[in-house]
């Protein structure tokens, strides 16, 4: 059975293509990333500029025209469908309290940039002082508590922009 293909170019044209119909491609290997392509009695000149693995992607030239393509198969679209695509991930755009505590010490300030693992606050609880860093950079939007105050689980403590 002949596997297919999903291809994507420039993020406009979709098509599919099989495995047969591919691999009946009249090319011709000239050089390490350069082909001649004979289709339909027109010949074409073809230079791969760029492939990348992980994404599956490939930037190709074609008669001095550039062409972005995506090829996916039929894994590829159902690990899409499932949301675990490769690279995706989600944004942080507030921070809970982890735990039930006390705020000790806020050490931002609205509006204030922040790097990945900068100190947001410090929570006390159980006895013990947890300092909650940055999970990205970003710029605080708001500041939920205030030092001295006593928070709840899942509690909203920080928000970026």
């Amino acid at each position: 059975m002949s596997q297919s293909f999903k291809v994507n170019v420039n993020s406009s044209l979709d098509f599919d293509i099989s495995e047969t119909e591919s691999s009946q491609l009249n090319s011709i290997k000239v050089s390490d990333n350069k082909y001649h392509v004979l289709q339909d009695n027109i010949s074409f000149n073809a230079e791969i500029s760029n492939s990348d693995f992980n994404t599956k992607s490939v930037k190709v030239k074609i008669n001095n025209n550039t062409y972005n393509v995506k090829i996916s198969n039929k894994l590829d679209s159902l690990i899409k469908d499932m949301g675990f695509e490769l690279g995706s991930s989600k944004v942080v755009n507030d921070i809970k309290a982890p735990m039930p505590g006390l705020i000790l010490e806020i050490s931002v300030k609205i509006g204030q940039e922040v790097n990945e693992n900068d100190t947001l606050l410090i929570l006390e609880a159980m006895k013990m002082e947890n300092v909650l860093t940055s999970p990205r950079a970003g710029i605080i939007k708001s500041i939920s508590v205030k030092k001295g105050e006593a928070v709840d689980k899942n509690q909203l403590l920080i928000e970026f922009q």
